[in-house]
Parts: structure tokens; C-alpha cells; sequence
């Protein structure tokens, strides 16, 4: 057994995913009355995860100083998703002035999509290495040089090869934020927080080409992608200054203070299981190996190691050392070149959970069917009937983003509140499928938005029509983007950098395949039949979750084995 993780994980009624908001315990048969010590919030809930007393805890740090840092994050995530999708706005006159096909500008976001997945999933070690913020400063500073090199561009190799920097650029918006949030924040207010994430990214992707639409148009497109290196480089320098490192060795501090189980552990090694005696033999064994003397001696070296991190770690730290660019681990093995190798294989067996893989799935259609109504957009709004100009056409993320955002605060904030009156509803258990309930809703609305948006545009309904679809269809971006983020992260609550790289795996990949996809499938099957396919498939993907809600909860728990020892080997790195 690996001490440093709740004794409870190894309760026979643990089920990853399964809290209890009245107690804080992860198992249904703990009674309140012996956690009347834990610290809750207004409501009476237990706090998840337990802050500590020391001042540097950013579960500790002023509302003020969260928002600010907060800010900084979500910030980060419009900024990289606007650059992500601004591309489209120079395409004519790339093609019009140096010839480069609308074909080489897709395979530029294929790399783009490709880039963001690979990326985030090599970046990820770093972020219990090196600490959090090293990753944003290398994908602010990737960002600018694509950003520069595409205000450049004069050849196709120019528009493909500065999309691989633009993408790696977004990279850290797909999982280190949601790690960082995950400091800042009790698991209590997840989905209300993951909201504003959420709403961001879908400001970036929908304002974006907005934006870079009218720039295109008032200041030529190569000033598309020099705002963005401006901007950018901007916020990379405020970054350096501003943004605080939010890592903490919060292990360190129930290790041996908040843990019964030390005792247990550290004797169980000796102890024969049925007789609970010391076992000589094994003792003699490990005397002779030099890893042990005795388990007395063995628990006091322990806590007097611990004590000492938790007085280092209790320490206020100064503002140079809050704002460094690297925070190393404390047990980093020289430059951490093997223990980062280590990782990156690690991070992958995540990909063994379905609960994981579908939350992927879910997000990535969404980034999917984006690439099919923008195409859609690009190839028919400027011609006869609707004759849009640059800027009509770029307007149409309005309704998309409005639709989203509303899709944000129904996942999120109400998502939240209808989630707690579940759990007082079943005794205070909270399962993690209770995120999943409000996406009924969803099932109809996104292929609603779907149909009207694409028939619409074949068959020259009314404008109204289309906009109406267009915010369905945002909708269904925010309101599915939240639940899935939130329902992964729910349910294997210690392993959120891990989930998240995999849904961005999922995401990025599979949405780089419909961008090479998307206009042969317009050109072979028209836009109808198209958008009919599309509105059935995301039907039937947003419609898995009547299994997941009944069998989700055996899935997780079929995964206790393998969660709890991967838990246990990232606490045994930490």
C-alpha cells in the first residue's frame, strides 16, 4: 500500500468518482459524525480537496489574487484559440497573390490540430517537474513565432509550417489550465469554474475569425497574424511578471499528520498478515540490503523528513520565488531527463478507461462539425444568393457564440446546482455520472442546430433560420465541451493532467482527419446529406450517455485496481 493516498481508496466501497459532499469521504458507509473536523464551505459541504494552513496552499491564496491568476489562465485559452482559428481570414488573398490552394490552407490546420494534441501530451511531464508555468511561457513564445511567421507567409510550406508553431502554441489550454484550476479551486465549484474555461475557448474559436476577418479587410491579412504575434507577446511578457506558480506538495502535508494509515503501512511490511506478528525473516532480509533497520525507526525518519518539507513548503515565499519561471520537483533526478521519459509513457494508460476515451470522443465532434459549418460558410455565403461580404461572413460567429456561451452556464453553473440537489437527493452521494443528466437537453438541441443550419443553407431558407442553427450549434459546443471535461475529471479526480491530455489526444487528432475530410464529403454527398449524416452521428455520440449514466458507475468501478496503482505510482514520484 502506497501511504501517501487515503486510506479509504483501499476500502472495499471505494469507487473512483463516488463522493459524498456531506462527509468528504470517497466511500458511501462513512457516517458524518466522524468528519465533523474537516473543513467545509457556506453550504456545509465538505471542501475537496482539504486545504491546508500553510499560506503558500493556492487553495489558501485571496479571492483577488485567485481571480487575477484565474484571469491570466482563462486569458491564455481565448488568446491561443483566436490565433488557432484566424488563419481563415487570409486564405483568399494568399491564394489570390501568391497562389497557395485552399487545399495546402487545410492541411495548415490539420498540422494545427496535430500540433495541439502532440504537443500537450509532450508538455505534460513538465508539469509535476518543472511546475506549471514553464508550460505556458513555451507555448506563449511557440505561439509568437508562428504568429510572425504566418504574417510572413509567401509560400504554402510558409502556411502549413507556422500553423505547427500556432498549434503547439494552444497546447497548454488543453490540460496544464485545467491542472492549474484544479489548484485554485475546490472540486465543489468545478463545473461552475470550468464554465468560464470552457466559454473562453469558445470566445477564442468564435471571436477569432471575427476578428481577424475585419483586420483582414482594413489592414490586409498579414496584419491577421501580427496582431496576434503583438498581442501574444504581450501576454508572455505579463506572464513572466505576473503569473504565479500554483504547484504544491500537498501530499507532503497528510503524509504522516492526517494519514492512520502510516502506522499500518509501515509495520504491514514485516507484519505476517494472519497473525499480525513481525515477521523476522523479512526484517533479517531487508538489515542485510541496508533498506531498513527497523520500522520504528523506518515511520521516525519518515515523518522527520515530511516535517521538514512541510516547514520549507510553509514558508511565505518571496515574489521572485512565486513568479520563477522553473519550480523543480523536490526529488527531480538531475535535469529529469529519464524521470520525464518515464512520465510520457505513463500519461498513456489513460487511454484504458471508456469513460475517458467517450469524453474524448464527445469533444472531439464538436471541434469536428466546426470545421464543416465554417467550410460551409466559406464556400457558400459569399456567392449567389446570400452575396456576404468578409466581414457578413465573419459575423456569423455571433450566433455561435452566443450559443455557446449559454451552453457554458447551462453545463456549468446550473450543471453545479442540479448536481448538489442530486446528492442530497441520494443521501449526499455524489456519482460522476450526475454530469451527464443535463446533456438530454443537448441530445435534441445540437443536431436541431445541425439540420436547420445546413438544409438551410442548401435550400436558401430565410437568414433567421440559419443564425437560429448556427447558436444551436454553439450551444452544443459549450454545454457538451463542459460536461465531458467535467465528467472525466469527476470521475478520476487524482489523474486530471492525465485525462486531459488524453482528451486532447482524441480531440485534435480526430479533428485534424475531418479537416482533410470535410469538403470532399460536402463535394461528394452536398450539403443536405451532409449535415443529415452529421446531425445522426452527433445524435447517436451525445446519445451514449443513457449507458454511461447506468453502467458508468461499473466502469469506474471496474477501474479501482488500475486507478488506485496509478495513483500510487504518481505519489511515489512526488
Amino acid at each position: 500500500m502506497n501511504t501517501t493516498i487515503p486510506s479509504e481508496y483501499y476500502d472495499e466501497n471505494y469507487i473512483p468518482g463516488t463522493t459524498n459532499i456531506l462527509t468528504g469521504q470517497q466511500t458511501e458507509l462513512t457516517s458524518i459524525s466522524s468528519n465533523k473536523s474537516l473543513k467545509r464551505d457556506k453550504k456545509g459541504f465538505v471542501l475537496i480537496p482539504q486545504p491546508t494552513d500553510s499560506p503558500n496552499d493556492p487553495l489558501n491564496w485571496s479571492n483577488p489574487k485567485k481571480i487575477l491568476q484565474f484571469s491570466l489562465l482563462i486569458f491564455y485559452t481565448a488568446l491561443t484559440a483566436a490565433t488557432s482559428n484566424d488563419a481563415g481570414a487570409a486564405q483568399d488573398s494568399l491564394n489570390e497573390i501568391y497562389g497557395i490552394s485552399y487545399d495546402a490552407m487545410n492541411t495548415g490546420a490539420g498540422v494545427l490540430f496535430a500540433a495541439i494534441g502532440i504537443n500537450c501530451w509532450l508538455l505534460a511531464p513538465s508539469v509535476d517537474l518543472y511546475g506549471r508555468k514553464i508550460s505556458y511561457l513555451i507555448c506563449l513564445a511557440a505561439s509568437v513565432g508562428g504568429c510572425i511567421w504566418f504574417s510572413v507567409s509567401r509560400k504554402t510550406s510558409d502556411t502549413i509550417w507556422s500553423q505547427l508553431f500556432v498549434g503547439a502554441g494552444e497546447s497548454a489550454a488543453e490540460a496544464m489550465v485545467q491542472v492549474s484550476i484544479c489548484d485554485l479551486f475546490f472540486q465543489n465549484n468545478l463545473g461552475s469554474v470550468l464554465t468560464l474555461y470552457i466559454a473562453a475557448t469558445s470566445i477564442g474559436t468564435y471571436l477569432g475569425p471575427l476578428i481577424a476577418g475585419f483586420i483582414a479587410q482594413y489592414q490586409t491579412f498579414r496584419w491577421v497574424g501580427g496582431w496576434g504575434a503583438i498581442i501574444t507577446f504581450v501576454t508572455l511578457v505579463v506572464f513572466i511578471f505576473g503569473l504565479e506558480e500554483s504547484s504544491f506538495n500537498r501530499q507532503a502535508h497528510f503524509k504522516v499528520f492526517e494519514s492512520s494509515s502510516i502506522n499500518e503501512s509501515q509495520e504491514n511490511i514485516y507484519n505476517d498478515e494472519k497473525t499480525n506478528k513481525i515477521d523476522d525473516s523479512k526484517l533479517a532480509s531487508d538489515e542485510e540490503k541496508g533498506e531498513f533497520t527497523n520500522p520504528t525507526i523506518v515511520k521516525s525518519n519518515l515523518e522527520n523528513y515530511v516535517s521538514n518539507v512541510i516547514a520549507e513548503e510553509d514558508k511565505p515565499k518571496s515574489y521572485w520565488r512565486r513568479i520563477s519561471p522553473i519550480t523543480p520537483a523536490h526529488n527531480i533526478e538531475g535535469f529529469g531527463f529519464k524521470q520525464y521519459g518515464q512520465r510520457l509513457l505513463f500519461n498513456l494508460k489513460i487511454f484504458q478507461y471508456p469513460i475517458v476515451l467517450f469524453s474524448g470522443l464527445l469533444w472531439a465532434l464538436q471541434d469536428a462539425f466546426l470545421s464543416f459549418y465554417l467550410t460551409s460558410e466559406d464556400t457558400t455565403y459569399y456567392d449567389p444568393p446570400y452575396n456576404k461580404s468578409n466581414t457578413g461572413v465573419a459575423l456569423m460567429n455571433i450566433p455561435c457564440l452566443i450559443g455557446a456561451i449559454l451552453g457554458c452556464i447551462f453545463a456549468g453553473y446550473i450543471s453545479d446546482l442540479h448536481v448538489d440537489w442530486l446528492a442530497k437527493r441520494n443521501g449526499g452521494v455524489m456519482e460522476a455520472e450526475f454530469r451527464l443528466y443535463l446533456l438530454f437537453v443537448t441530445l435534441f438541441i445540437s443536431p436541431l442546430g445541425l439540420l436547420l443550419f445546413g438544409i438551410g443553407t442548401d435550400r436558401d431558407w430565410p437568414w433567421p433560420v440559419m443564425y437560429v442553427g448556427l447558436g444551436l450549434v454553439g450551444f452544443g459546443f459549450g454545454s457538451v465541451g463542459d460536461c465531458s471535461s467535467t465528467y472525466s475529471i469527476t470521475s478520476y479526480p487524482d489523474l486530471v493532467l492525465q485525462s486531459m491530455v488524453a482528451i486532447s489526444l482524441i480531440n485534435n487528432l480526430i479533428a485534424c482527419l475531418f479537416t482533410f475530410c470535410c469538403s470532399i464529403w460536402l463535394d461528394a454527398s452536398g450539403t443536405t446529406n451532409t449535415y443529415i449524416a452529421l446531425a445522426v452521428i452527433d445524435f447517436v455520440t451525445i446519445g451514449l450517455i443513457i449507458p454511461f449514466i447506468y453502467y458508468g458507475k461499473d466502469l469506474r468501478k471496474h477501474s479501482k485496481k488500475s486507478y488506485i496503482e496509478m495513483v500510487e505510482k504518481l505519489n511515489e514520484w512526488k
